[in-house]
């Protein structure tokens, strides 16, 4: 094993404290700076990756400039992002998009995405007149007219309540594209209480009927955009952390956690006083069955779906005045959705070449993860021309494949994430931090790696 970073702060004299963070996504990398915040400049912090440093937020050359290929952008009404990026001297790199909207492909054709609604639950059948089946909208208009119970604190999937009272043709049009595109999984894999937590208090709050419940979890309006994301790509926040923290970097995989006494041993690592752990639900699992039995065994129950982004730089093309369509459930294209980079965002609209990202991939099917890349690439160009019309090549492109990278948020994923959580912090120096445990924004990923640090040392 090889570490490898600033010069070791430990050869002169004992560190105050020394840290192993596991895993170098971003829960990880923040994990990192904030133990540096408490711990000062003697602490000896480890970064332990066998893979790149930064995770799912990766920046690639493509068209003539960097280009996210995992995660694109943050929701600015989280305050983590912009607090960090502020922290960190990196406010100036936030940019905004240019506030265009996606539509949706539908019914093997294109549709306006409706306003004003709540992860594509309507506030009305006369928002989504048009985009759905006049029995559709009628049945939506009719909802609160039905007789409507729930019990607070319940849960169940997302399709089970929107279809019992909305209509499958309202799930599958309105509410899995959205789904979708954040989740890799559906309405039938997402839990109310975790992917829709406003929701779902406005029910536990008594809401009459699931219409006024999406009215009251939408508040009033608000303005400005929703997203920001960084110049650059996200590569320059990933660089920024590393500097500031300047931990040494193990570029191996954990093979396991065990307590000796106060401390902890990362196995082929070394010994530590505290250990996070920020790696994904399985390879968690694997690392705590040992010593935290408890929640390697509520680790072991939360899925993950895989996907591929197809990044494409392409060649003598316009592309619509869109930031984007969003693929409807049942429809016979191999995409999930497809973002016009260089339309959403004006810093791309510079590059020789329009640049667009191409997602595939769902929870429950990882045969996407097998095609060729020149596959993915021809089966990208294919569904583009379905959706578009336009007829194109590609002048650049990079497939990025998440393999099992997307945690699904299942009826019931708070309860496993309070089980995880309850094992976890019963045993000092030991903490945990990922996507799967409040949101897997990127904002929200800052949050569960800002909380486990504060949990171990205030």
């Amino acid at each position: 094993m090889a570490l490898i970073g600033p010069a070791n702060r430990r050869s002169e004299a004992k560190a105050e404290k020394t840290a192993a963070v596991i895993g170098a996504g971003i829960s990880g990398l923040v994990a990192a700076y904030r133990l540096r915040q408490k711990l000062g400049t003697e602490a000896d912090i480890v970064l332990v990756d066998p893979d790149l440093i930064g995770g799912q937020l990766r920046t690639v050359e493509l068209g003539g400039g960097p280009f996210d290929v995992g995660a694109e952008a943050f929701v600015r009404r989280r305050p983590e992002m912009v607090q960090l990026l502020e922290e960190l001297g990196l406010s100036d790199l936030m940019v905004l998009p240019a506030g265009l909207r996606p539509i949706v492909w539908a019914g093997g054709a294109a549709h306006s995405l409706p306003a004003g609604s709540l992860m594509g639950l309507p506030t009305s059948g006369e928002s989504i007149r048009g985009f759905v089946s006049d029995e559709a909208v009628e049945w939506v208009n009719s909802e609160p007219t039905h007789p409507f119970t729930w019990e607070s604190g319940s849960d169940c999937s997302v399709a089970e309540l929107v279809g019992d009272r909305f209509g499958a043709e309202v799930v599958e049009r309105c509410v899995d594209p959205l789904l979708g595109g954040v989740y890799a999984g559906t309405s039938e894999t997402a839990g109310v209480r975790a992917a829709l937590p406003t929701l779902a208090a406005a029910l536990d709050a008594g809401a009459p009927n699931l219409t006024a419940a999406v009215v009251t979890a939408m508040g009033a309006p608000q303005s400005g955009p929703v997203f920001s994301g960084i110049e650059g790509g996200y590569q320059r926040l990933v660089e920024e952390l590393i500097r500031q923290t300047e931990p040494r970097i193990a570029s191996v995989a954990a093979q396991g956690i065990v307590r000796y006494g106060s401390q902890w041993t990362v196995t082929n690592v070394g010994t530590f006083d505290i250990v996070v752990v920020a790696v994904r639900p399985a390879i968690a699992s694997a690392l705590l069955d040992r010593e935290v039995p408890a929640a390697a065994s509520a680790l072991s129950r939360i899925p993950a779906a895989s996907a591929v982004v197809v990044a494409l730089a392409l060649q003598d093309s316009v592309l619509p005045d869109l930031s984007g369509v969003l693929v409807a459930s049942g429809e016979s294209l191999r995409a999930k959705a497809f973002t016009f980079s260089d339309r959403k965002w004006p810093h791309l609209r510079e590059r020789p070449n329009p640049v667009i990202r191409v997602s595939f991939g769902k929870f429950g099917d990882e045969s996407i993860l097998d095609e060729t890349d020149e596959n993915l690439v021809k089966y990208a160009l294919e569904d583009l021309r379905t959706v578009t019309g336009i007829e194109t090549t590609a002048a650049d492109y990079v497939v990025q494949r998440w393999v099992s990278a997307l945690p699904q948020y299942l009826p019931g994923h708070l309860d496993v994430v309070a089980e995880i959580e309850e094992a976890i912090y019963a045993q000092p120096g030991l903490a945990i931090a990922g996507s799967y445990l409040n949101g897997v924004g990127v904002p929200a990923c800052v949050g569960t790696a800002t909380k486990a640090v504060n949990r171990l040392l205030g």
